[in-house]
């Protein structure tokens, strides 16, 4: 199978002879070159570079370059290398052998240009297209995801590294930008406690020195932030990210000076989602999932999973790492959909799943979200014997609901729960429950009548539906293919190192996601014609 060639330059002729001398077997980008086709198009990326001025390197050539940086893992240094070493990148480039290649920092240009363009998804939908045109991917079928975390390129600190570690920041900024003025406002101390990162083990033990410490620091980043505010000194050097972190990590981590200076308790501190962890990546965030903890963000992968097809990634989304995995399905099928690549069946685990995204889902664009849903909530529901929202009969018109004991309820009342979803609040009258002789199987509160909270109609019946399937014979079997996208998050993190951060920063650090993503499909691919079994999991000598 084979894409029509974009009209771009040929394979020189001797570049050609060479490298099919030095690869007779055959050679991944060869491969890319001769049964794929290229990707890219200058076109594609025309709309980055101004119209006049000294010609850029060929956009379609650094988009490729940076497809095939990731496909062998390397550095921008060790890529620019390969462009001028290797014959099979010359090839796949339609280089001379003679071609000197160029500086390495033009591939962290391209990068940026890519961002400030917001262009970087082209490196994967172009990718995508090429695909559809050759028949190896399609749409309504049927397509998985699942997430990992990753980590930003940030150490883990006590809360007096953190601390400390942004004054240093905020002082080694100014200190390059305007020496001069830093040297007048000065304090005395200030070379001995910052002149070197802070590391725990030279920081003081007893918890009445680091408080001290910690005030001190405290008033040094005040007192900091007090001299750029009354100075007159440019807005830019406010503007600064070090001096932005100083700003909003002061905010979070102190009271505001009245005398004392104060750390604020953990109950004045702000809630996870917001808070600060680095002043070197504002966008990093700590979370835990089960027993692993981490600071950073997390990845989404979406592909493809038809019988007879190749798997291909058809989207990678990324979030901050305390973000729900329910958060991020509308996001998906918004970015399928836009793609022309919605599935018909998008199965995933619980994680992504809610009575709200089934029913939105299907309504929005046909897509039916297929995987296990919570059985239900409240200690009921997983109690033998305990009447939970199963065992009420609810008559919508009437909007009255009936206890197992034959009692209606007194009130229904429309609301929003803690998540600002649409939910209908019920009440049964404490007259029915106090004196009921089954009491202790419905409700533990000694005085309170029983209370119930149900989704809207359409999203109870589709949650309703949802539980039904589940506990079908057929569910589990259809949804076994789920288990495919862990062999995709585990050549993810083992071939393409994505559980780790190349760049600063969420855009940077999706862009690197979309790369990945691009650099995984041309590997795939490049199997699936070559017949390349997938692989299957491995097991232990021992367990053998």
């Amino acid at each position: 199978m084979t894409l029509q060639p974009l009209p771009l330059p040929p394979i020189p002729a001797l570049t050609a002879q060479v490298a099919q001398a030095a690869f007779p077997q055959g050679n991944l980008y060869l491969r890319i070159r001769d049964t794929l086709g290229v990707f890219f198009s200058d076109d594609d990326f025309a709309a980055l570079y101004p119209r006049c001025g000294h010609s850029a390197l060929s956009p379609w050539r650094l988009a490729l370059i940076t497809v095939m940086q990731f496909v062998d893992n390397l550095s921008d240094r060790q890529a620019a290398e390969a462009v001028s070493a290797r014959i099979d990148w010359k090839y796949a480039l339609s280089l001379e052998l003679t071609d000197a290649g160029f500086d390495h920092s033009v591939l962290s240009e391209f990068r940026d240009r890519l961002l400030t363009g917001n262009a970087e998804h082209q490196l994967l939908d172009r990718m995508l297209e090429r695909f559809q045109q050759a028949g190896l991917l399609k749409a309504r079928g049927q397509q998985r995801s699942d997430s990992t975390h990753v980590l930003a390129i940030v150490r883990a600190m006590t809360r007096l590294e953190f601390l400390g570690e942004t004054v240093r920041y905020a002082l080694n900024t100014l200190a390059e930008l305007a020496p001069t003025w830093l040297r007048s406002i000065a304090l005395e101390d200030w070379y001995d406690r910052y002149s070197k990162r802070l590391e725990d083990t030279r920081l003081p033990k007893k918890s009445q020195d680091r408080d001290a410490l910690a005030a001190q620091i405290g008033f040094d980043g005040f007192y900091l932030l007090h001299q750029l505010e009354t100075s007159r000194v440019p807005i830019e050097w406010r503007q600064r990210p070090a001096v932005e972190a100083l700003r909003q990590i002061w905010l979070q981590q102190y009271y505001a000076p009245s005398g004392k200076i104060q750390l604020r308790t953990a109950q004045d501190s702000p809630p996870g989602a917001l808070r600060l962890r680095s002043p070197y990546d504002l966008e990093a965030r700590r979370s835990r999932k089960h027993d692993n903890s981490w600071t950073g963000y997390k990845v989404h992968f979406s592909e493809t999973c038809d019988e007879g097809m190749p798997r291909l990634i058809t989207h990678a989304e990324t979030t901050a790492s305390t973000t729900q995995d329910q958060s991020a399905t509308p996001a998906i099928h918004a970015t399928l959909d836009a793609k022309g690549l919605r599935p018909e069946r998008h199965v995933v685990d619980q994680g992504y799943t809610s009575a709200q995204l089934l029913l939105s889902s299907q309504e929005a664009y046909g897509i039916d979200l297929y995987g296990p849903v919570a059985t239900g909530s409240g200690w009921q529901a997983y109690t033998e014997g305990a009447f939970d929202l199963s065992q009420f009969q609810i008559d919508w018109p009437q909007q009255v609901v009936k206890c197992p004991k034959g009692k209606l309820s007194r009130s229904w009342k429309a609301g929003r729960d803690g998540y600002d979803n649409p939910v209908i609040h019920v009440q049964f009258s404490g007259h029915d429950c106090t004196p009921c002789k089954a009491r202790s199987r419905c409700t533990k509160s000694k005085r309170a009548p029983r209370e119930i909270t149900l989704k809207p109609f359409e999203a109870y019946q589709a949650l309703q539906q949802a539980r039904d399937r589940q506990a079908t014979e057929t569910f589990q079997p259809d949804f076994a293919v789920r288990a495919g996208v862990e062999g995709t998050i585990s050549q993810a993190v083992r071939g393409f190192d994505v559980r780790q951060c190349r760049y600063v920063g969420l855009a940077k650090t999706h862009l690197q996601h979309i790369i990945t993503a691009a650099a995984m499909n041309v590997v795939r691919v490049v199997n699936w014609l070559e017949e390349v079994p997938l692989a299957k999991t491995r097991q232990s000598h021992f367990a053998k």
